[in-house]
């Protein structure tokens, strides 16, 4: 196989294990068990709402926060605490950089990495930055809108 071909080889599924959004820029983060998404908005009700802004959904893997927890030697991280939109298990999100992906019913486009902020240290902790890096999730925006709820599956974009 070639390199292309092993890299358009992503036959993992994941699935939404969590959602949160935040209302205002500062705001606490609010757990939700779904969330309309359009292409104009983003997710509706959350803060970052930018028409065609490369971040509108942030996303992280539950795996990486597991790897976090171990660094910072606590038993688990609640997502609440990282300031992402959507937390996925199951899949690399990074296998999906320069691609679509789909969530249920709704199509994102990776657009970068979502590297930690300086507010990691107070919320998990002495060392809660540095432990984050490399470990921050993704960051996308939003090519078809739709509803994303709680166990829907996550995997690479098939068109038609």
């Amino acid at each position: 196989m070639s390199l292309q071909e092993i890299i358009n080889n992503l036959p993992q599924i994941g699935f939404v294990e969590w959602i949160g959004i935040r209302p205002i820029r500062a705001a606490a983060v609010q757990e939700v068990s779904s969330v309309e998404v359009s292409q104009e908005e983003g997710l509706i009700g959350d803060h970052y709402n930018k028409v065609g802004g490369a971040r509108q959904v942030t996303l992280i893997q539950a795996e990486h926060l597991e790897t976090v927890a171990k660094l910072l030697k606590i038993n688990n991280i609640n997502p609440v605490l990282t300031r992402r939109n959507i937390l996925v298990s199951g899949i690399n999100l990074l296998a999906f950089a320069d691609r679509t992906f789909q969530i249920g019913e709704v199509v994102l486009e990776m657009t970068g990495f979502c590297h930690p902020c300086s507010k990691m240290e107070a919320n998990l902790g002495s060392g809660g930055y540095n432990a984050m890096r490399g470990h921050g999730g993704i960051t996308a925006k939003v090519i078809q809108g739709g509803i994303i709820k709680i166990g829907d599956q996550v995997k690479l974009y098939q068109n038609g």
